[in-house]
């Protein structure tokens, strides 16, 4: 007998804005299944990467820490084996919890939690992509952006990044039908984590095909003619100012990402029609979000790595008609937000309590929020960059309708996203700025942390350059495979195997000579 708790289901995207979906408002973007998840589910109109670039914010999602706390400065930072996750709590909790598709660890722990994982990752496992504040000026050309993906935007019928999804997608129904056909009681926990529509912006024929006389519109918000001192750097680190885009350039690499939004939201209604047939869908709750967003041509930039809307406002969808009610919620929320929620569901479903986090977290469960009761939220989240293309770190602060970043060294920058949605007008002189000044202050010191990150970047750079003298040791996850105990082998007992390997399973064979 399976058990009646809830499963968990997450899809999570790369690279997707909260703004290119139909259910935030995008006209043009063709998502049916993610629109229709978010009409029967609770949609958070305000939630943020809690860093906006990959590793970081992976390691805020799985751990419900500000990325300062866990050490999770840039794409090749380490976490440690050490550091709970919500895999390690939901296990404590009873379940089995896996991983199908990328999530950026770093290091020699590759599964931080997951029972099981079954697919490698698509970036490397190693201290290779360290960016060194110490030489802020350098382009690391092996692995930084460039405009190379929008020059070259279009229609290929296979690149790297879709034969990898294609392998998640598959892999993830593969784990639902064996948990819905297998003998485990436990409930099931499974991230299915995409590297979709994340650059380079090429779609196949099909997704490609879906926007064929569409008028895809052109940035909002073109490339002003003095940036704020952010924007620049980034302009640098994506090598903007190496090429000349056409409008038509901008109009394919937009269609293609659209083109690959749409490939996203197949395979989501793919899994949800796998849960369907395997009788899951009453009782496993969905979650479906992503890691940041992409500029898309606004304000004249590509890519993440920035505090303006598109890079970092992502989608974030919680799914379980049973139990919370269809609705919006407006609170700003993040995704260190992720584990307390998760743990909350487990708790509720299962009636047991929930462990003690180890370290203080900096989440809050979105449960209350979920059932219209927003009398004890705080209406806030912080999010935070400590990678390339700043020398120091950066803090963005989200309370109601405003939004205040701070750098050391930059201007500080406050907008009003109720008036001002475009993040047109800096509000220097306004009567806010000197709250969001304090807290700012208050939350981390600024100049201090900078020198601890200058020190674990110098201490991974020469980690990195000796582990590739002689010979090199990979910390790439390899998928366990047995290919004795897969489909049909001659110590099988194949009247048994056909049964149990089939769902729903049919009738037991008798044979007269029984």
């Amino acid at each position: 007998m399976k058990s009646e708790n809830e499963n968990i289901l997450i899809v999570m995207a790369d690279q997707l804005t909260a703004l290119a979906l139909g259910c935030y408002g995008n006209e043009v973007v063709k998502s049916p299944h993610i629109d229709r998840l978010a009409s029967e589910g609770v949609v958070f109109e305000s939630a943020y990467s809690s860093s906006p670039l990959c590793t970081p914010a992976r390691y805020a999602f799985m751990t419900g820490q500000n990325i300062s706390s866990c050490a999770g400065y840039d794409n090749a930072a380490y976490l440690p084996a050490t550091m709970p996750t919500f895999a390690h709590y939901l296990r404590l909790m009873g379940y089995r919890t896996c991983l199908s598709g990328k999530m950026h660890f770093v290091g020699p722990d590759q599964l931080h939690g997951f029972e099981d994982r079954v697919t490698t990752d698509i970036y490397p496992a190693d201290f290779g992509w360290v960016p060194d504040w110490n030489n802020p000026d350098e382009r690391i050309d092996l692995w930084y952006h460039n405009m190379s993906s929008v020059k070259q935007a279009g229609v290929a019928a296979i690149t790297n990044q879709l034969a990898y999804d294609d392998e998640v997608g598959n892999q993830a129904m593969r784990v639902i039908y064996d948990h819905a056909r297998g003998e485990d009681e436990r409930p099931l926990c499974l991230v299915t984590s995409f590297i979709h529509p994340h650059d380079p912006y090429a779609t196949r024929q099909k997704y490609w095909d879906l926007y064929e006389g569409v008028d895809i519109p052109l940035p909002k918000v073109p490339r002003p003619q003095q940036q704020d001192a952010h924007n620049r750097r980034l302009e640098k680190v994506i090598a903007l100012d190496a090429v000349d885009l056409s409008d038509a350039e901008i109009i394919n690499a937009r269609r293609a990402y659209y083109g690959n939004v749409s490939y996203v939201d197949e395979w989501l209604g793919r899994l949800r029609a796998t849960l369907d047939e395997c009788g899951m869908a009453d009782n496993t709750t969905i979650i479906f979000t992503s890691d940041h967003g992409d500029m898309l041509g606004e304000f004249g930039l590509w890519y993440k790595m920035s505090f303006r809307e598109w890079s970092c406002r992502i989608p974030m969808i919680l799914h379980q008609p049973g139990r919370y009610q269809p609705g919006r919620v407006a609170a700003p929320v993040a995704q260190v937000d992720v584990l307390p929620t998760l743990v909350d569901i487990a708790s509720e479903s299962s009636g047991k309590a929930k462990p003690a986090p180890i370290d203080p977290l900096h989440g809050r469960s979105l449960l209350p929020l979920c059932k219209g009761d927003s009398s004890n939220d705080a209406n806030a989240c912080v999010s935070e960059y400590l990678a390339e293309g700043t020398g120091a770190p950066m803090l963005m602060l989200r309370r109601g309708s405003f939004k205040y970043i701070s750098c050391l060294g930059d201007p500080e920058q406050l907008f009003d996203l109720a008036n001002d949605p475009d993040e047109l007008v800096n509000l220097t002189d306004h009567e806010q700025l000197a709250a969001f000044r304090r807290e700012a202050d208050e939350y981390w010191d600024a100049d201090g942390l900078r020198q601890s990150i200058i020190r674990d970047q110098q201490r991974r750079r020469v980690v990195h350059e000796a582990l590739r003298q002689g010979r090199y040791q990979s910390w790439d996850f390899n998928p366990e495979r047995n290919a004795a105990e897969e489909y049909t082998r001659s110590h099988m007992d194949l009247t048994r195997f056909d049964i149990t390997s089939r769902y729903p399973r049919p009738a037991a064979f008798k044979p007269k000579w029984t």
